[in-house]
């Protein structure tokens, strides 16, 4: 079973669901950016600019959800 299952309801850890989120958050964040970039005929620096983006804005989730 997982962890969540013998949770008791209506009590999240907060340590994972925010661990989670960040993650979550910072693909998005990269996979946007790679595609913004691709749309605006940026070259391969400016989408690959997007994979530091998306770990500081994951990490912000991360830690500001403390």
């Amino acid at each position: 079973m997982s962890a969540l299952a013998n949770a008791p309801a209506g009590k999240l850890k907060r340590a994972r669901a925010s661990l989670i989120g960040g993650i979550a958050v910072g693909i998005c964040v990269a996979v946007l950016w790679a595609l913004i970039a691709r749309e605006a005929g940026a070259g391969a620096v400016v989408a690959a600019l997007g994979l530091p983006a998306g770990a500081a804005v994951g990490a912000w989730i991360r830690i500001a959800d403390l």
